[in-house]
């Protein structure tokens, strides 16, 4: 029986990221009955469709209307099973190809961009027509006369095929000036036209965006368009649009929070906590120890986020963060293998890989799209005038959330922001009086500033408005959520990036023993961004000795085994710059380092030989002896002089010279290094 009850179409049509190729359309290899079946099920699936609400109604209803009376030729077929001869199988083998691509398109249009769809309606409708006529000429040539049918439903075939013969392209004309109109409005934002509001409005209403959720929703749609589009003017285009339906969105519907829309998290960290806690080391980025999403290889041969390092030498720094070393040259090589591993890793978790942004980017220079960047400056005014506004802490963390989330997207947005004056409304928000009442608004308040410190110019916006820095240490000392506080420590680190302020952070004892309580109770994920703080202020020798008296040495070692790439890193800095007192304080830990030359990740076998160069050539014969006490030392040491990195072979091959020189009785300490080491046979030579 042909089903009669209609479902929406995304009841039926799960979200897909990219559209099948045409080559994905094959004839199916099925016996004649199994063919006829498939046919029945799939005209059965496409006519329990409704129409399209909105736009393309006539001609999402002409097509299913037709595939639902095509269902009942092929219920026939099956009630009375026939030979199909050659002509027929042919027939049917083209119309199931034709209506998988009928459904295909049916769904894209369910599931993507309203917005696009509008802007692409001309070629649309004209796919429908096209996908119409096909079905009109396989009608033509399907052997009527050879098969037995009843006479109804010949008629009925003979009815379809007049039907679609006598169709011609048709755009619903309401279609047509929707567009006129959208297109209108991106023009008059252009030239920097606040959009009236009961006509934006209109809008809206007519292509179906009447809700913030539903706006939501389609700025995610839209941002998923700007990665299927191949040329620049369509990107250009879509970019348009999505600051076209940000600003709709507050302007129309309010600034809401996340709570009430059950949005995504906005933070640093658009993943479930699970997945964040469980992504591979090798799969983070050194600097924001977030997932990297385009890794990069500098001059050093260290891999890193290319937005993160590219922001680190934009700043003005030409060392390698993670090294220290000094970059021979600032170019980012691609690093596509890592990039595929991270992209399977990430389809196997359900999490989304693609990075957009709103504005896009060309030989690597980015790009503006003007209506974009005025409908993002029409936004953040409204917004910050609503945030200056007297409202309830409920109305305020609506419109925080909204500012939050605009700051993640570009550095147009972080500069609007900033410059409207939004840094010192902000700050308010801060005070663990607020973080009482309403943990999530202080969590949105330290988290937009963190967003808004990644532009170079906002740090000193930040450092120099009254109360930021004190209200950003008093969330990470006392902050009302792990997330506040992980957050005030990621904005600690973005501040640091500028050298001045980095020396100002580190004399600052709540800075300090925030980090080290944040580094030592928090979950590993706020412990992360406690870690990375630390990392980056202990670069200046003055600080390196306020973390120590902090008790930084053994917190950090107390962390080895749960996040140890983050701690090595700290102890190999520390111990190089402590003096006596860190390698002291390490001593107990010198056979966990061990352990991670053999089991640890490429980066952290680095760092954790490069730390007992340090502790045995600083620390004398009693930090070697313990060292040479472990079973199998020399070989784990031979393995990563074997596989491990240029530097990691270079301080394996200082740290085996040590332990040979101890074990000859003399003094481990006069050892100097030889550049890019590795082993031929028993001995180690240069590679030149």
């Amino acid at each position: 029986m042909v089903q009669s009850m209609t479902v929406s179409p995304k009841a039926i049509f799960p979200p897909r990221k990219r559209r099948p190729s045409a080559g994905a359309f094959i004839p199916p290899n099925f016996a004649d009955q199994k063919l006829v079946q498939s046919l029945l099920l799939l005209s059965q699936e496409i006519s329990s469709i409704q129409p399209f609400q909105f736009l393309l109604r006539r001609t999402s209803l002409s097509i299913i209307r037709k595939t639902k009376l095509l269902s009942i030729l092929f219920d026939e077929l099956l009630r009375n099973p026939i030979l199909i001869f050659s002509p027929t199988l042919l027939c049917f083998e083209e119309m199931y190809i034709l209506l998988q691509r009928i459904r295909t398109l049916i769904e894209d249009c369910s599931n993507g961009s309203k917005m696009w769809l509008l802007m692409q309606i001309d070629s649309v409708a004209n796919g429908f027509h096209e996908l119409t006529v096909e079905l009109s000429t396989l009608l033509d040539i399907f052997p009527l006369n050879e098969v037995d049918l009843s006479e109804d439903v010949q008629e009925l075939v003979v009815l379809i095929r007049r039907q679609c013969s006598l169709v011609k392209p048709d755009l619903d004309p309401g279609d047509s000036s929707l567009r006129r109109e959208v297109l209108t409005m991106l023009d008059r934002i252009k030239r920097e036209i606040v959009p009236d509001q009961p006509k934006l409005a209109e809008i809206f209403h007519r292509v179906g965006l009447q809700t913030a959720a539903r706006c939501t929703e389609e700025i995610d749609s839209l941002e998923e368009e700007v990665q299927n589009q191949g040329d620049e003017k369509s990107k250009s285009e879509v970019i348009a649009l999505i600051g076209l339906v940000r600003y709709a969105k507050c302007v129309l519907y309010g600034a809401s929070g996340p709570d009430s829309e059950s949005q995504r998290s906005t933070s640093s960290k658009d993943m479930t906590a699970e997945a964040a806690t469980n992504i591979p080391p090798d799969f983070r980025c050194p600097i924001s120890l977030d997932l990297m999403r385009d890794p990069v290889v500098v001059a050093t041969g260290q891999t890193y986020d290319r937005e993160s390092i590219a922001l680190w030498i934009e700043s003005g720094h030409n060392t390698c963060p993670k090294t220290g070393q000094n970059l021979a040259h600032t170019s980012l090589i691609p690093n596509r293998a890592l990039k595929n591993l991270i992209s399977m890793w990430c389809r196997e978790q359900k999490i989304p890989f693609e990075l957009t942004e709103t504005s896009h980017k060309s030989n690597g220079v980015s790009i503006p799209n003007k209506a974009a960047v005025e409908a993002t400056r029409m936004t953040v005014s409204f917004l910050v005038n609503q945030l200056s506004g007297s409202q309830s802490t409920e109305a305020a963390n609506g419109v925080v959330y909204e500012l939050r989330a605009l700051a993640k997207t570009n550095s147009d947005s972080r500069g609007f922001i900033a410059e409207a004056g939004a840094i010192p409304l902000l700050v308010r928000y801060l005070g663990s009086d607020v973080g009482s009442e309403l943990p999530n608004l202080q969590v949105n308040a330290v988290t937009t500033i963190l967003n808004l410190s990644i532009l170079e110019a906002n740090k000193t916006n930040v450092m120099e408005t009254d109360g930021a820095l004190n209200g950003i240490i008093e969330v990470l000392r006392s902050g009302a959520t792990w997330e506040a506080k992980g957050n005030a420590a990621a904005t600690i680190f973005s501040l640091s990036g500028v050298h001045s302020y980095r020396k100002r952070l580190g004399r600052k004892n709540r800075v300090i023993k925030g980090l080290v309580d944040l580094a030592q109770l928090g979950p590993n994920s706020s412990k992360r961004d406690a870690l990375v703080a630390i990392l980056t202020l202990a670069s200046d020798r003055d600080t390196v000795g306020r973390l120590i008296e902090a008790g930084v040495v053994e917190i950090v070692a107390g962390v080895l085994d749960s996040l140890p790439e983050e701690a090595v890193t700290i102890l190999e800095v520390v111990v190089k710059k402590g003096g006596l007192a860190a390698i002291a304080a390490v001593y107990s830990k010198i056979k966990k380092l061990a352990v991670l030359l053999r089991e640890g990740s490429e980066t952290s076998r680095e760092s954790a030989a490069a730390t007992l160069v340090t502790i045995c050539r600083k620390g004398g014969s009693e930090m070697v002896a313990e060292l040479a006490a472990m079973p199998g030392i020399e070989r784990i040491i031979w393995e990563l002089m074997g596989s491990g990195t240029v530097r990691a072979r270079r301080k394996a091959a200082t740290l085996l010279r040590i332990l040979r020189r101890w074990a000859a009785g003399l003094d481990p300490s006069p050892v100097t290094e030889r550049p890019n080491t590795t082993v031929s046979g028993t001995s180690a030579t240069t590679v030149m």
